[in-house]
């Protein structure tokens, strides 16, 4: 089953494409799926097919299509909290997923019908916790995996928020996975071809909605033991953490709800104080005030450019440690002793035409010097441009630095012994 998107080529591609699907319509069903890698769960020979959107089985190791896991999780509208028995867990991929939403004061049990895939479950679920950088992100609820025939489970057992069901059921077994549910909770399973969400209305009352046509393999018929009696499922105990895991866990909180992006949240939200003035004086922000001080320079230094005509009247300006009234005055008496030096050529008809001369030079030279003044400002000003261009590209080429841990580095930092700081990472691997 499966073949409905688009192969990726990795796991962000898959999730891309399961998303413009519409198989992927919450963001908090996105993140769980992006946080947990689905080619960890694969045998190393057969990593290549991970992004595929099919289903993989090796010996009693199976994966649903990765568009059946997706319409699985928005089907349980899974909240913080809740608990979740999984039946036919397999490979801990979906239940690792789940505990992820689910946080640490949830309940997160899974009844696999192989001791082999347990075992292999364990292990895949240790090494997403020593070695993910996903599991720092989220608070999460560990799940845990019991041996047995999910048919086997004693009818007087717990009931859950959410159920799902990864097997093939029979009308005749509905009413056996129904009775495993709270009034209000959410039953997913493959029933007679077609996965199908339950809802349990009441004490005696359920409503029923067909998802998508599914094929999965059946439900094994539970076997009778010697005695022709048959065999019961213990399912997992509801434990209390002790109170140095909840001490471990607010710890862990509080550092991680400080860094501005706790778990469950989307980066763009601002949830601390202080965070929003952060994010507008960020880069994007401090660019724009950039530019804008930069065109406000300009408007500033074009009043001060004389326009042409005045160059040609008055000849450039010149600088004066007294300041502009003085140069004002000194040009006023140069162009009073100008005209006086021409009038007197002209009466003359000899000197003042060397006067004139004079004149007409230095204005020739004030024309050229605030035309040289203003290519100059041109020039800054592409040049500015030029620069702002560049570095716009380069903030979006993307950077080959690995991303930091954020949490795990104030972990570190912290004035504690390092015993202590190895339990507050859960003896994790860098």
């Amino acid at each position: 089953m499966g073949g409905a998107v688009s192969a990726g080529e990795d796991n962000d591609e898959l999730i891309d494409n399961l998303k413009e699907a519409h198989y992927i319509r919450s963001d908090l069903v996105e993140r769980a799926f992006r946080a947990i890698d689905r080619a960890d769960y694969y045998l190393e020979e057969y990593r290549d097919n991970a992004y595929k959107d099919l289903a993989w089985r090796h010996g009693n190791i199976h994966l649903s299509a990765p568009c059946i896991y997706s319409e699985v999780m928005e089907a349980l509208d899974l909240q913080p909290g809740l608990s979740f028995l999984n039946l036919g867990s397999g490979t801990g991929y979906l239940s690792t997923m789940v505990g992820l939403i689910l946080g640490p004061f949830g309940v997160n049990h899974g009844v696999e019908l192989h001791a082999d895939v347990i075992e292999y479950a364990y292990q895949k679920l240790d090494l997403f916790i020593k070695t993910s950088d996903s599991f720092d992100k989220f608070e999460f609820c560990d799940p845990v995996f019991v041996a047995g025939n999910c048919l086997e489970i004693p009818p007087d057992s717990r009931q859950y928020d959410r159920v799902y069901c990864g097997a093939g059921v029979q009308r005749e077994h509905e009413n056996y996975m129904r009775n495993l549910l709270k009034v209000g909770g959410i039953l997913v399973l493959p029933l007679e071809e077609k996965l199908t969400k339950i809802t349990r209305t009441g004490q005696n009352s359920w409503e029923a909605k067909k998802i998508i046509a599914v094929s999965f393999a059946p439900l094994v018929q539970p076997r009778q033991d010697t005695n022709g009696k048959a065999r019961n499922v213990p399912l997992p105990m509801f434990e209390v953490r002790s109170l140095q895991d909840l001490a471990r866990l607010a710890i862990r909180h509080t550092l991680r709800a400080s860094t501005g992006a706790p778990e469950g949240r989307s980066k763009s939200r601002v949830s601390f104080p202080g965070a929003r003035a952060m994010h507008r004086y960020g880069p994007r922000f401090k660019r724009r005030r950039l530019h804008r001080r930069r065109v406000e320079t300009f408007i500033l230094r074009d009043s001060a450019i004389p326009s042409l005509t005045e160059l040609r009247v008055h000849g450039p300006p010149r600088e004066s440690e007294d300041g502009g009234e003085e140069e004002g005055e000194e040009e006023e008496e140069e162009e009073g002793r100008g005209r006086a030096g021409a009038g007197a050529g002209g009466r003359s008809g000899g000197g003042g035409g060397g006067g004139g001369v004079r004149g007409s030079s230095r204005r020739a030279k004030g024309a050229r010097g605030g035309e040289e003044e203003q290519e100059e400002e041109e020039d800054h000003g592409a040049r500015d441009e030029e620069e702002e261009d560049e570095e716009e590209k380069g903030k979006g080429e993307p950077q080959n630095e690995p991303p930091v841990n954020i949490l795990r580095e104030r972990i570190l930092g912290l004035p504690l012994p390092e015993p202590l700081k190895m339990y507050l990472l859960y003896y994790r691997e860098k």
